[in-house]
């Protein structure tokens, strides 16, 4: 079974959609703080991370930053998430090999499309788009 590891300081926005994952198929587990979030990723080994890029005790790109010294998530992808609006952050999270990209608010449809995107195989002999440039 597919694991999502998401890393959300909103309570809120972590049981809507930690629900509708669940119901997906996805097993879901949670983190609420870049400390927590790197425990977990030791603990479940997740086959992607949904992470929040604004937390407490340090952001999502020190997350990611620290998930790529670990061996066991050196390649992991990432679907960073964030309220805000700056250009600056979608270009660090680039950068840093996210996957995908999503803006507050977002929907449960832009999610699930954001997860099968990254998370479908791809058929590079076709030219197939790769999943950071799929889902923005």
């Amino acid at each position: 079974m597919t694991t999502i590891l998401m890393v959300e300081d909103d309570a809120k926005i972590v049981l809507a959609f930690g629900v509708r994952l669940k119901a997906m198929g996805y097993t879901v587990f949670t983190a609420s703080d870049a400390v927590s979030a790197i425990a977990q990723v030791r603990k479940c080994k997740p086959d992607l991370v949904l992470l929040d890029i604004s937390l407490p005790g340090g952001d999502g790109f020190l997350v990611t930053e620290r998930m790529r010294i670990l061996q066991q998530s050196r390649s992991t992808p990432i679907i960073f998430i964030t309220a805000s609006k700056r250009p600056d952050l979608r270009e660090r999270a680039m950068r840093l090999g996210a996957a995908g990209f999503l803006e507050k608010p977002f929907d449960a449809q832009q999610l699930a499309h954001a997860i099968e995107t990254v998370l479908s195989p791809r058929d590079t002999t076709l030219g197939a788009v790769t999943p950071a440039a799929a889902v923005s």
